[in-house]
């Protein structure tokens, strides 16, 4: 049988779409991109698993070689959306021009997998496999981490070590910190201007919040502290503000969106309980005016111990030293597994841009590297 070509592999993920997105008219699953991955893995010899984990959301899991142990190579299958007026080539279809792959997922991450196939394809001596290789495909990374989290609470196995491939340039990535985003709610009561007695101006009200937001800012920046990060403490963000309708009525309603990075080691709910504390006199001052809800489930921070032999090893085959970013992966959900690092091909500064590319400069080079691994980890 003749086994798919990289090209093939590669043109085959990025025009089989696979969307993730909060609006479900815009939501696309991502079980025919696995169906696809699957047909291939298993001409490449793996025992290939698709597991359903909701209507349209597919984790796969493949298996080559047997015993214990073992490199898990793992990378989510979904996308985000794309403003096609912004895109000069076709989102869905692998183009390449200017020494780049073009396309929807060539970097963020679909073409990871193209890589790790590659690399299988380049290994001769199978019978002198001891450990096996697996890869994990997931899905909704982009929006809830729902494969991640499934699959960390059901691992069938458990492997030595894993690989994820976001790109990182080849640069391997130990720690990251987490994201929690939530909603402020000030519900005050409307009124006409010319009497501030008429009503409650939730405006005045969020004032009195912003201020005990900003003062817990401080107080997180002060407390907690990682050295081996650029930024070393936790973020908090205040990104988007709305309120009122109308200069001449009291605001009714206001509304805050926010953001938290905390640091690895961190606990979301120890977070959550600081934010909480930081809005008590405020909400005993407006008793049921203040609510307070996430904009989604809170990730938490990673880290592997820079001094890990597992991450030691992966740098000195990638030629550089193993850094922190300050993205989330879905690296705190496989690290409850194995120890696990981020290292891929491509760029982040082409994650969820229009005209997405990944340049030829990395192929040869990531191949060898992902063949090295195996070699190194499973034979």
């Amino acid at each position: 049988m003749q086994l798919p070509s990289f090209l093939e592999v590669y043109e085959g993920l990025i025009s089989t779409s696979s969307i993730s997105a909060s609006d479900p008219s815009m939501d696309e699953g991502n079980a025919q991109v696995c169906a696809k991955m699957a047909t291939w893995l298993t001409s490449f010899g793996f025992k290939v698993e698709l597991e359903e984990v909701e209507p349209g959301k597919v984790n796969l899991i493949a298996q080559k070689g047997e015993g214990e142990g073992g490199l898990l190579f793992s990378g989510h299958t979904d996308t985000v959306p794309y403003d096609e007026g912004r895109w000069n080539f076709n989102p869905h279809k692998l183009t390449q021009a200017n020494n780049r792959f073009y396309g929807l997922g060539t970097a963020d991450m679909k073409g990871f997998f193209a890589f790790v196939m590659e690399a299988v394809k380049k290994i001769d001596d199978w019978d002198k496999q001891k450990k096996p290789i697996y890869i994990l495909a997931t899905c909704d990374e982009e929006t809830t981490m729902l494969g991640a989290r499934h699959f960390s609470s059901n691992a069938p196995f458990k492997p030595d070590y894993c690989i994820i491939g976001e790109p990182t340039s080849l640069v391997p990535v130990y720690a990251h910190k987490g994201h929690m985003a939530n909603v402020v709610r000030v519900t005050g009561k409307s009124g006409h201007s010319s009497n501030p007695a008429f009503g409650i101006n939730a405006i005045e009200v969020m004032h009195e919040v912003l201020y005990a937001i900003m003062k817990l800012r401080d107080t997180l920046a002060k407390t907690y502290h990682h050295p081996g990060f650029e930024i070393p403490n936790p973020t908090l963000n205040l990104g988007h503000i709305h309120g009122g309708d109308s200069a001449n009525r009291i605001c009714g309603c206001c509304e805050l969106h926010y953001d938290v990075r905390p640091l690895p080691g961190m606990s979301l709910d120890g977070l959550n309980n600081l934010l909480k504390d930081a809005l008590k006199e405020v909400e005993a001052k407006w008793p049921g005016r203040i609510e307070v809800t996430p904009l989604h489930d809170s990730i938490p921070g990673y880290e592997c111990d820079h001094n890990h032999h597992f991450v030691q090893e992966i740098g000195h085959l990638c030629g550089k030293e193993a850094e922190t970013v300050n993205y989330c992966t879905e690296a705190p959900y496989l690290q409850e597994v194995c120890p696990t690092l981020v290292m891929g091909p491509g760029s982040i500064e082409q994650a969820h841009q229009p005209d997405e590319f990944l340049a030829f400069e990395f192929i040869d080079p990531t191949i060898s590297v992902l063949s090295k691994a195996m070699y190194k980890y499973c034979f």
